[in-house]
């Protein structure tokens, strides 16, 4: 027999192969997921959190405008591509888990959920995974856990995902893997965490459907760290939609989505460098000065940057209006 595929606390059973592969030589890791959609928007998510080193990396899959996995246990990093692409051919997720399962050798020590674009969900836990292992399936969305502190943790999850009905499908996501956390989650502790969100429209574009996607690799409070991210990456979705408006002449919505970002970091320089080029170049310079005398005054490399600006067109004022840029704060 061929050696037991072990990523750190991971171990990987390659379902269609008849004997096991190596992988590692660590113990193994607890994980605890939840895969959702959003019945309003159409998208899908992912999250995970792990007493293991980049837990996302191998755990959670997706691909929009066909579902979500969450492979974990002594995980099989193949349910994750393969249950992808047998949903993408019109298998539910139910129909998914048993072709795996029933050419898996390891299917006693796999746990896994899937759920499709359509909301369907299916979630699968072998008899062999270490207790307190279970998992529970709701009306769009799954949670499944492993090796908790106590049997109480998946159902916790999901009742905090069927309260934080409003949310945002990302937000929702952390809002279960925290209440499993609060619970008790893994007995060993906690290491690593992962949340995406893909869109509920097929792409044949790569780059394209997949509007969060955030990994803790390694971090002594990896959801704070993660909450802290999403928070990020929600100021920069105002930036965006504030450049666009800048782009479509409306400065009274860019105005509102670059407040917006900078209410929620207001320490962060670029976010307001950026707003004041876009005002500067809409005509509003005697706004933007000011915000310019305070950029330059914290951080000088801004002002340096400045009139490279001018010759790829990013900064579009006339030489006297550079000139009164630059002149800010002397």
């Amino acid at each position: 027999m061929k050696n037991l595929l072990i990523p750190g606390m991971l171990l990987c059973f390659p379902i269609f192969l008849h004997a096991q592969q190596p992988y590692g030589k660590e113990p193994l890791a607890h994980t605890y997921s939840i895969v959702a959609i959003d019945p309003e928007t159409g998208e899908m998510g992912a999250a995970v959190q792990s007493h293991w080193f980049s837990v996302g990396t191998l755990v959670i899959w997706g691909e929009p405008g066909v579902g979500v996995v969450a492979t974990q246990s002594f995980v099989n990093p193949a349910y994750g591509p393969e249950g992808l692409q047998l949903m993408g051919m019109g298998f539910t997720p139910e129909q998914a888990i048993k072709m795996l399962t029933e050419k898996d050798p390891g299917q006693m020590y796999r746990q896994v959920g899937m759920l499709n674009a359509e909301g369907k969900t299916a979630s699968f836990t072998g008899e062999s995974c270490i207790e307190a292992a279970g998992h529970y399936v709701g009306e769009g969305y799954a949670v499944q856990a492993n090796l908790m502190e106590k049997a109480t943790v998946w159902p916790a999850m999901a009742k905090a995902f069927e309260a934080s009905k409003g949310q945002p499908l990302a937000e929702r996501l952390l809002v279960a893997l925290e209440a499993a956390q609060a619970e008790g989650g893994d007995i060993r502790g906690k290491q690593s965490a992962a949340l995406i969100v893909v869109s509920g429209e097929r792409t044949d574009k790569a780059w394209e459907g997949r509007p969060v996607d955030l990994r803790i690799d390694d971090h002594p409070e990896p959801l704070r760290e993660l909450r802290r991210l999403l928070k990020v990456h929600r100021a920069y979705e105002h930036m965006n939609r504030g450049d666009l408006a800048v782009e479509e002449g409306n400065m009274e919505e860019a105005r509102k989505e670059y407040g917006a970002a900078e209410a929620m970091f207001p320490e962060n320089l670029e976010m307001k460098y950026w707003h004041a080029i876009a005002l500067a170049n809409s005509g509003e310079l005697e706004a933007a000065l000011p915000m310019f005398e305070e950029i330059f005054k914290k951080d000088a490399n801004w002002k340096v940057l400045t009139p490279r600006l001018t010759k790829n067109g990013m900064l579009t004022v006339e030489e006297e209006g550079l000139k009164r840029i630059m002149e800010v704060g002397k």
